[in-house]
């Protein structure tokens, strides 16, 4: 009798405070039980040894400083396998490369629930780009595929470098930039020319509105909004209106096509004369713009950076091109960014091959990932190690891509290294197994044309903040999980327009 009057008295006490004090002690309340939750749990035999220290100390270094949480963690363990919690979601890292073939191999092992729990940084709309059955997200890999169809890419290539020369002479004959601003805003427009449509694409006040929105989603996941998606903070209420705002642009252009009834040949045109649902058609837009311009705007720019660092190798690349264009059929006086639509999408997919082992080093030194799955069952072992039904698994590329077993001095850009020989999965830029990126060939393409235009359009080095030559060259800082960007301002790429017209 005492504990039901005790417990009748604090009920009467909570619902006498407000509404704002009920909710941060609800708040409290959860973080002190997933706490002890937490330290009551044991490892077993064959779980992997969790990491020292509380769990909620584990929140912050994971989503702010990944890289050295990370490698921390493989020190203070001194196992290739640990295991942490996120609120109470269990979380066990691998490395190695036994772990690496199981990771990518593995079939309970998934990509979607693993990126949605552990990243938060992609649009949220219930029903669109969150909650999709298998159906959906099958039918949108299928149309993923459709957009780079030898003949949709073929057609793509004059209006990505017609966009690329429209961007570039925007900069002017001289100048200095920040690669992650410029190069990233000229990719940006290149995947919504791809992706989305021609209404959206052709008017820079609605690209240049997307992309801010974009980047608030960016700026605006915390690990709040991660791990407490329910939780009214600003972050994520800055993140559902600027997800919003993207929904009603996107869900705008559908509509004024099917209002119109112009037919324009782009995605959204094949979208709706596939007949997909709107769920389909504006979760593709939403999720894939985003989804690429990141990849791609963060290859783009690191690529840049490093040709600009290595002059022997922008050489080398410039060459290259020369060479596709004396072997065209265009016409010399006609501009640059003409004369490259005429070399056919065969040609730049197999007859490139410096182009392709600059893209394949920068993925490597320069593209942050750390790949995520959760575990659908049934339990697994790695390593010998169990993975429970329902925990996450993560790999850092790291493991691999900066491994100096496998890359002597893995952080020096050299596209001429050779490649590691009879090593599963030594390479995983574009990701692995059973797991590839689905818009590969469309990025490949995509940076080839941009390097394509901008070696033969542009001289151009890398300068610290005085606008002298920088040396050492920047190195990629794989803490921003994001671009791999160093320090804002640590450095720019100056650049003067050669004679060619672009």
């Amino acid at each position: 009798m005492p504990y039901c009057l005790g417990l009748q008295t604090a009920a009467e006490a909570f619902r006498s405070i407000s509404l704002a004090t009920q909710f941060t002690l609800a708040v409290v309340i959860f973080l002190i039980i997933v706490t002890i939750v937490s330290a009551l749990q044991k490892d077993g035999v064959d779980s992997p040894p969790s990491l020292p220290g509380p769990s909620l100390f584990a929140i912050w270094p994971f989503f702010r400083r990944r890289y050295d949480f990370l490698n921390w963690g493989f020190h203070a363990t001194g196992q290739n396998t640990f295991r942490f919690n996120l609120l109470g979601n269990n979380v066990v890292v691998v490395s190695g490369e036994s772990a690496r073939q199981t990771f990518f191999t593995a079939k309970g092992l998934d990509l979607t629930e693993g990126f949605k729990i552990l990243s938060g940084a992609i649009p949220m709309v219930r029903g669109v780009t969150s909650d999709l059955q298998t159906r959906r997200i099958q039918q949108i890999h299928k149309r993923l595929a459709n957009v780079q169809r030898h003949d949709r890419l073929s057609e793509l290539i004059p209006c990505i470098l017609e966009d690329s020369r429209r961007l570039m002479e925007s900069w002017g004959s001289a100048g200095k930039f920040d690669p992650f601003e410029k190069v990233y805003e000229l990719t940006f427009q290149l995947t919504i020319r791809s992706l989305s449509c021609t209404e959206i694409a052709d008017d820079p006040v609605a690209v240049a509105q997307l992309k801010k929105l974009y980047d608030e989603l960016d700026t605006g996941t915390t690990p709040a909004t991660v791990l407490l998606p329910w939780l009214p903070t600003p972050a994520m209420i800055k993140k559902l209106l600027a997800t919003k705002k993207i929904y009603d642009i996107v869900a705008k252009a559908i509509k004024d096509r099917e209002q119109s009834g112009v037919h324009h040949n782009d995605t959204l045109q094949m979208l709706l004369d596939s007949g997909d649902d709107r769920l389909v058609v504006v979760g593709f837009i939403m999720g894939l713009l985003i989804a690429g311009a990141r990849a791609t705007g963060t290859t783009a720019s690191w690529l840049l950076t490093f040709l600009g660092g290595h002059p022997d190798w922008r050489n080398k690349a410039a060459v290259e091109v020369q060479k596709l264009l004396s072997a065209s059929s265009s016409d010399p006086s006609q501009p640059l960014s003409k004369r490259l639509a005429s070399i056919s999408l065969e040609t730049w997919e197999s007859e490139t091959p410096v182009l392709d082992s600059i893209i394949r080093e920068t993925t490597r030194v320069a593209q942050p990932h750390t790949a995520m799955r959760r575990n659908l069952g049934p339990d697994l072992y790695i390593d010998d190690k169990l993975i429970p039904s329902g925990a996450y698994v993560i790999y850092p590329f790291s493991d691999v891509h900066l491994d100096p077993d496998l890359y002597p001095d893995p952080w020096k850009f050299d596209p001429g290294r050779k490649e590691p020989e009879g090593v599963p999965y030594s390479y995983v830029g574009w990701g692995g197994g059973k797991t590839m990126c689905l818009g590969t060939r469309l990025a490949k393409v995509e940076l080839k044309l941009v390097t394509a235009m901008f070696v033969l359009g542009f001289e151009h080095d890398v300068v610290n903040a005085s606008g002298e030559p920088m040396y050492p060259l920047p190195t990629p800082n794989w803490n921003d999980i994001l671009l791999c960007r160093p320090p804002q301002g640590s450095f720019s790429l100056g650049y003067t327009k050669t004679s060619v017209v672009l």
